[in-house]
């Protein structure tokens, strides 16, 4: 007599296939696996010649007295690597921030020229002009008789004695970088606690007007300093003086 059970639970029960092995793992890396690499691929070094600048070749027996030329010369020739690919870094570096520099002077050139009014164009310089440049502090700076400007309405206007344009920037350059400083109440007034490094450009508006300034001041005692190139903000002071001169109907001189 056949057990229904026994025969029904055959039916249903398939057989399993074979469970598919694990993976072998690597084998470990080994000086002896890298050797025989290395002598089934004589051109490694030429596909990656950068290797030779870490690798350490091993030293000559030449005799006591014999000093190994080879190792000296291959370590000099590694170091002058480094210090080219440092010196290649610091060009890129330099390189990407001229051109960011670049970008925001003409940004600020453009904002100063679409200025719509006189009103509209004192406000560009001495609030738009931080948020453009990255800077903390910008003061448009003008001499007066007394050094005091009638009150205006206006944040960011400062007077200066006369004479003061001339004895800030000299009067061979236009523009004068200074870093690691306090910050000159005469130019800042209340923002000056913030600046600790400034860029003074000098605004030859017409002979018809007074001596002017753009201060531009910044918390970074190194975000100016004086060995920085002034060919931008020289460009940025002349078409700031433009602006002014055709605003106010000035002659150039």
């Amino acid at each position: 007599m056949v057990d229904r059970r026994t025969e029904s639970m055959g039916e249903t029960t398939a057989a399993q296939p074979p469970a598919t092995p694990a993976p072998a793992p690597p084998a470990p890396m080994t000086a002896a696996r890298v050797a025989s690499y290395l002598r089934s691929h004589p051109d490694f070094l030429v596909r990656h010649p950068d290797l030779v600048t870490v690798l350490t070749p091993p030293a000559a027996e030449r005799g006591e007295t014999v000093v190994d030329m080879q190792q000296f010369m291959l370590k000099r020739l590694q170091d002058e690597v480094r210090r080219i690919k440092e010196e290649q870094r610091d060009l890129l570096k330099a390189t990407r921030a001229n051109i960011q520099s670049q970008a925001r002077i003409h940004d600020a050139a453009l904002a100063l020229l679409g200025a719509r009014t006189f009103e509209h164009l004192v406000q560009t310089f001495t609030t738009d002009l931080s948020l453009l440049l990255d800077v903390d502090v910008v003061m448009l700076c003008v001499e007066t008789a007394d050094g005091h400007l009638p009150r205006v309405d206006v944040q960011g206007l400062s007077g200066l004695p006369a004479g003061s344009v001339g004895d800030l920037v000299g009067t061979d350059r236009d523009v004068v970088l200074r870093d690691d400083i306090e910050g000159d109440a005469l130019l800042y007034g209340a923002g000056a606690g913030l600046v600790r490094s400034d860029a003074l450009i000098r605004l030859a508006v017409s002979g018809m007007a007074p001596p002017c300034l753009l201060a531009m001041g910044s918390r970074d005692p190194q975000r100016f300093h004086p060995g920085q190139g002034t060919e931008l903000l020289g460009f940025l002071g002349k078409i700031g003086s433009m602006a002014i001169r055709s605003w106010l109907d000035l002659p150039p001189t």
